[in-house]
């Protein structure tokens, strides 16, 4: 099965890292990536430019709205993500919980979809 790990983090805490912590939190994930590619579970995971480049669209009664930056007002944003195959939550959460930064911010994991329903949207 598919599951979205979503990594929210605080861009604040990431940017007062220095240097060499900076590095060292890079090369752990890099490496992380490398062994969930030899173990078949990534099939892809990207980081996304700083919340402040985001914008927000919303279409109500057919009018478009456009907002700079994030819906919500939190300090943790999400910052990437990563596409894994898992036999179940369990074993996704498993591999979310080595993800680096899951120190700094948190992951959220959700299943994919097989398509989409014809009834509702959610059970």
């Amino acid at each position: 099965m598919k599951y979205l790990c979503l990594a929210y983090e605080e861009e604040s805490k990431l940017n007062g890292l220095s240097e060499s912590e900076w590095k060292v939190l890079r090369t752990e994930t890099l490496t992380y990536v490398d062994e969930l590619k030899n173990g078949g579970y990534l099939i892809a995971a990207e980081p996304l430019q700083s919340v402040r480049t985001a914008a927000t669209v919303r279409v109500r009664n057919g009018k478009v709205t456009i907002t700079d930056g994030p819906f919500a007002e939190t300090k943790e944003t999400l910052g990437g993500f990563f596409l894994i195959n898992a036999k179940d939550i369990n074993e996704a959460t498993q591999v979310a919980a080595k993800w680096p930064s899951a120190r700094l911010g948190s992951i959220e994991v959700r299943p994919i979809e097989d398509g989409l329903k014809e009834d509702k949207r959610y059970a």
